[in-house]
C-alpha cells in the first residue's frame, strides 16, 4: 500500500504581476512580477496547463512599471526585443538567451509606462499577420456580467480582411520609444542594436504627470494621459501639441485629480482612455470629440488592451473586472427608399468577468501556435454527468491562430479568456501556483537515515527534518493518508538583502548544500553535533574564485562532486572534499565542439545518474546534453524533442542508463544515453499516449521515482493532478472514462460526497495499478516526492492562505442578504 503524507505549512510568498507583454510574432507572454523577476509563458491550447519557459531573476530594487516587445535589427529575431520601464527611471533589455537583465540607459526621472511605435509590415495586412495592442501599464469565486449586445453580429471578425494602409513616418530602421515620465514630459528615443538607447526629442512639458502614452497606427501622432485630466496628441515630426481633451467631460470626476493611467489609439480612428475615476471613455482621433463613456468599473482603470481586429476592446481595473465592448453599428435616418439610411457605429458594452481576487494591473493579447487539437473525425469518449467540468470549456476555444486575451495582477495569477466569446467561456487559470519554490527532499542521509527537505525561499535556504506521523484521514486531506508529516527546521542560510538566490541544492548524504546568487556560488557544510545548545551546525566552505555564478546546481549521487550550471553557458564540476575545480565542460551540438567558445543557450534543468556516470544537461529551449563524468567528456547531443520544452526530467533508479524526459507538449520519452536513441519503451509508446495524459491539467513541475532498483514506475505531477505511469505496463490507447482535468474533477470531489467516498483521494488510485492514472489534488501542490518504496511525501498550501499573505486587500465583493 501507498502511504500518502502531506505537509501544508511551509510558507509561500508570490508576487503580483505588474506588467504584460506579448512578444512580436504574438506566440509568447512576458509576465514581469513585483520582485524584479520576470517569466516567459508559451500559449499552448494542446494541454490544459500553459509552460512557462523561462525565468529571469532581475533587479529586485528595480520596480517594472512597463513591458513592451519590439523588433529593431538583427538582433530582434522572431520574437523581437523585450524591454522594460522602471519606476527608478531606467530603461533594461531582458536577454533571453544569456538570462539577464542589462540597463540601456537611465534618464533618472520615473517612468510610468513606455510604448513602441507599431510596425509598418506588422500593419500591412492584418489578415496575415496578427499584431496585439496593449498598453502594458503597471499602476502602483468567479462572476460574471452578459449584456445581449455581444451575440450582435455587425461588426464580426471579418474585419480583420481589410487591409490598412500606412503611412511612412521616415527611413529609419530603428524602432522609437516614447517613454511617459513624471516630470509631465514624453521622451522618444530609438531601440538600436547597440547596447544603449538613441535619444531623439522630448516633447514639450505639461502640468502634473505624463503617466500613459501610445502611438497612433501610422505612427506620425502620439497620445499622451497625464494626471491632470488631460489627454494630448502631438505631432511626432514637429514636436507640438496638435489638441488636448478634458477626460473628466464623459466620466464621473473631473480636475486636477483625475489620472488617466490607460491609453489605447485603434485603426478604426478611435481613442480609448481609462483614468482613476473608472471610467472607459472612446474619443475620435481627429478633432478629439468623445463618442462614448461607461463607467462600468468601481475603481481605476490600469490596462487597455483591444482584439487583433481592432473591433473589441477590454479593460480592466482595481476593482477586479475585466470588461469588453464591442463596436455595433445602427442604422438612423428615413425609412424613405430613396434615401439611404445612415449607419452609426458605436461602443457597447457587453459584459464582465470577475476571475481575480485583487486589482488587475495588465492585459494583452495572444495568439496559440502550437498543435492544433484532434480532428473531427477522431472525437474522444467523456464521461457523462449532470455538471460538465469547468475546465473543459478551454478546449472549445483555444485553438490555434485564435486570439485569447491574458490578464495579471495583484492576485499574483495569471488568466486566460477567449477573445470572440468573452462571456460564454470561464476563464481558465494558468499558473494555479504561481512562483513555486524550489524544492529538494534526500532519504538516507548521513544522520541516522533521516530525510531532510531542502526549501529555497528569494533570500534564504531552510533545510527541515521530515517526521511522519500516523493517524486517521484528515478532513482537508485529499484522501486517505498516512497522516501530515511534520517538519523541524535544521538550519537557515540567508543571502545579503540586495541579492537572490536563483538555484540551491543538497547533496544526497545531507552533509552539503549550495546556493547561488547573482553573485557567486556558494557551498556550506551541515553537522550535527553530539552536544551542546545548538544541535546543527552550518560552516561555509570555500569555492573556486574562477567560478561564475549559475543558473543550476547539482551534487552527483555520491556527493563527492558538484555540478554548476554557470551564466557564462559552461559547467563546472568541483570537487566537494578538497573544494578545486575538477573539470569544466563546454556544451556544444556537434563532436569537437568542446574547444570553442561556448555558443550554445544556458543551461537551465541537470540531472545526474544513480551510479554517477551520466549527467543530463537542459538548456532554456529544451536542446539536452549528455556528458560522461567518469571520462569528463560530452556524449551525446539530442535537439528539442517534438519542438517542446522540456519541463521536468531523471533518470531511473531501475536503470542508471534510461533518462525519462517530460515536455511541454505533454509527451515522454524513455531515452537511453549510453545506446545513443530512444529507448524500446519510447519506440513502442511514445507517440501512441493515452489522449488523458496529453490533455494533463496543469503543467508538468516534477517527477518522483519509487526508491527502489525493481521499481519501473515514476510519478509525473503538476499543481493540480499527478499521473502514475508504469514502464513495465502495457499502454491503454484510451477508454477517457475518467475526467483528467484536476479542476474539473476537484470541483466534483467537494461537490458530490458519494463520489468523493468512491474516489477516496490519492491512495486508491494509485494502488489501482491502473497505467497512467490520474488523481487530482484539491489544492495547489508544490512537491511531490517518494519517501520509500510505500509512501508518497505531498507538499500543498491551500490557496486562500497564501491570499491571506498579500499586502493588498481583496476586491470587496457584496453578498447578496449581507
Amino acid at each position: 500500500m501507498l502511504k500518502v503524507h502531506r505537509i501544508s505549512s511551509v510558507e509561500w510568498n508570490p508576487s503580483a504581476v505588474v506588467a504584460l507583454a506579448t512578444s512580436a510574432d504574438s506566440s509568447q507572454v512576458a509576465a514581469a512580477r513585483a520582485d524584479g523577476s520576470l517569466e516567459i509563458w508559451l500559449v499552448s491550447p494542446g494541454s490544459v496547463g500553459w509552460h512557462r519557459q523561462l525565468t529571469i531573476h532581475g533587479d529586485p530594487n528595480s520596480r517594472v512599471s512597463s513591458l513592451v516587445w519590439c523588433r529593431s535589427g538583427p538582433r530582434g529575431g522572431p520574437l523581437g526585443r523585450l524591454l522594460s520601464s522602471s519606476i527608478d527611471g531606467s530603461v533594461s533589455e531582458w536577454d533571453l538567451f544569456d538570462l539577464r537583465q542589462k540597463v540601456l540607459d537611465s534618464i533618472g526621472i520615473s517612468i510610468w509606462q513606455i510604448a513602441a511605435e507599431p510596425f509598418n509590415d506588422l500593419l500591412l495586412d492584418v489578415k496575415q499577420e496578427i499584431k496585439s495592442y496593449e498598453n502594458g501599464h503597471a499602476n502602483p469565486s468567479l462572476t460574471s456580467g452578459v449584456n445581449e449586445g455581444e451575440n450582435s453580429e455587425s461588426e464580426d471578425e471579418d474585419n480583420d480582411k481589410n487591409a490598412v494602409e500606412i503611412l511612412d513616418h521616415n527611413d529609419a530602421k530603428n524602432t522609437r520609444l516614447a517613454l511617459a515620465c513624471d516630470d509631465g514630459c514624453v521622451r522618444i528615443y530609438g531601440v538600436s542594436d547597440a547596447e544603449k538607447l538613441t535619444y531623439i526629442r522630448t516633447l514639450p512639458r505639461v502640468s502634473g504627470r505624463t503617466l500613459s502614452v501610445t502611438w497612433s497606427s501610422d505612427a506620425t501622432r502620439i497620445y499622451s494621459g497625464s494626471s491632470d485630466g488631460f489627454i494630448r496628441c502631438w505631432d511626432v515630426k514637429l514636436a507640438h501639441e496638435i489638441y488636448r481633451i478634458t477626460v473628466g467631460l464623459g466620466g464621473l470626476r473631473s480636475g486636477s485629480d483625475l489620472c488617466i493611467w490607460s491609453l489605447l489609439a485603434l485603426r478604426c480612428g478611435t481613442i480609448v482612455s481609462g483614468d482613476s475615476s473608472g471610467s472607459v471613455q472612446f474619443w475620435d482621433d481627429k478633432f478629439g470629440t468623445l463618442l462614448q463613456a461607461h463607467s462600468y468599473h468601481k475603481g481605476d482603470v490600469n490596462a487597455l488592451s483591444a482584439a487583433p481586429s481592432h473591433n473589441r476592446v477590454f479593460s480592466a481595473g482595481s476593482d477586479g473586472q475585466v470588461i469588453l465592448y464591442k463596436l455595433s453599428s445602427e442604422s438612423v435616418g428615413s425609412r424613405d427608399r430613396k434615401f439611404v439610411p445612415e449607419v452609426i457605429k458605436k461602443w457597447i458594452y457587453v459584459g464582465y468577468v470577475r476571475a481575480h481576487t485583487h486589482d488587475v494591473r495588465a492585459l494583452t493579447i495572444a495568439v496559440p501556435i502550437s498543435h492544433e487539437d484532434l480532428p473531427p473525425d477522431e472525437k474522444v469518449k467523456r464521461s457523462r454527468g449532470p455538471e460538465k467540468p469547468l475546465d473543459f470549456s478551454y478546449h472549445k476555444w483555444a485553438h490555434l491562430g485564435v486570439p485569447m486575451l491574458i490578464s495579471a495582477g495583484d492576485d499574483t495569477k495569471l488568466f486566460a479568456y477567449s477573445v470572440k466569446e468573452f462571456t460564454k467561456f470561464s476563464p481558465h487559470d494558468i499558473c494555479p501556483a504561481p512562483q513555486r519554490m524550489p524544492m529538494q527532499l534526500v532519504l538516507k542521509t548521513v544522520f541516522n537515515q533521516t530525510p531532510l527537505l531542502l526549501i529555497q525561499a528569494a533570500h534564504s535556504l531552510d533545510i527541515y527534518c521530515v517526521r511522519l506521523k500516523n493517524g486517521m484521514v484528515s478532513d482537508t486531506s485529499p484522501g486517505p493518508s498516512g497522516g501530515l508529516a511534520s517538519t523541524d527546521l535544521v538550519a537557515r542560510v540567508k543571502c545579503k538583502a540586495s541579492r537572490k538566490i536563483i538555484c540551491s541544492t543538497i547533496s544526497s548524504s545531507g552533509t552539503s548544500f549550495a546556493y547561488s546568487d547573482h553573485v557567486k556560488p556558494n557551498l556550506f557544510e551541515l553537522k550535527r553535533n553530539k552536544s551542546g545548545k545548538s544541535l546543527w551546525n552550518v560552516n561555509k566552505r570555500q569555492l573556486p574564485k574562477e567560478l561564475p555564478f549559475a543558473h543550476y546546481m547539482v551534487f552527483s549521487s555520491d556527493s563527492s562532486r558538484l555540478l554548476l550550471a554557470g551564466h557564462d553557458r559552461r559547467i563546472y564540476v568541483v570537487d566537494v572534499g578538497s573544494a578545486e575545480l575538477v573539470h569544466a565542460f563546454t556544451p556544444c551540438r556537434k563532436d569537437g565542439g568542446e574547444s570553442l567558445p561556448p555558443s550554445e543557450p544556458p543551461i537551465t534543468k541537470m540531472f545526474t545518474s544513480t551510479d554517477g556516470q551520466w549527467l543530463a544537461a537542459i538548456n532554456c529551449f529544451g536542446d539536452v546534453y549528455i556528458f560522461n563524468l567518469e571520462t569528463l567528456r560530452q556524449h551525446w547531443f539530442i535537439s528539442r524533442l517534438d519542438g517542446a520544452s522540456v519541463t521536468a526530467g531523471g533518470f531511473t533508479p531501475q536503470n542508471s542508463n534510461i533518462l525519462i524526459i517530460c515536455t511541454s507538449s505533454n509527451q515522454v520519452y524513455a531515452l537511453d544515453v549510453e545506446a545513443k536513441q530512444l529507448g524500446e519503451w519510447s519506440m513502442r509508446h511514445t507517440f501512441s499516449l493515452p489522449r488523458r495524459y496529453q490533455e494533463f491539467p496543469g503543467e508538468v513541475i516534477g517527477l518522483s521515482f519509487q526508491p527502489s532498483s525493481s521499481s519501473s514506475s515514476v510519478i509525473v505531477y503538476s499543481p493540480r493532478a499527478m499521473c502514475m505511469i508504469d514502464f513495465g505496463m502495457p499502454v491503454d490507447r484510451d477508454d477517457d472514462t475518467d475526467v483528467p482535468n484536476g479542476q474539473g474533477l476537484t470541483r466534483k470531489l467537494h461537490s458530490n460526497g458519494a463520489l468523493k467516498r468512491k474516489l477516496h483521494g490519492l491512495e486508491s488510485k494509485l494502488n489501482g495499478r491502473r497505467n497512467f492514472d490520474f488523481c487530482a489534488f484539491r489544492d495547489p501542490v508544490l512537491f511531490v516526492e517518494h519517501l520509500s518504496k510505500s509512501s508518497l511525501l505531498v507538499i500543498d498550501k491551500p490557496w486562500l492562505q497564501v491570499v491571506d499573505t498579500f499586502d493588498a486587500q481583496p476586491v470587496h465583493r457584496h453578498i447578496f442578504g449581507t
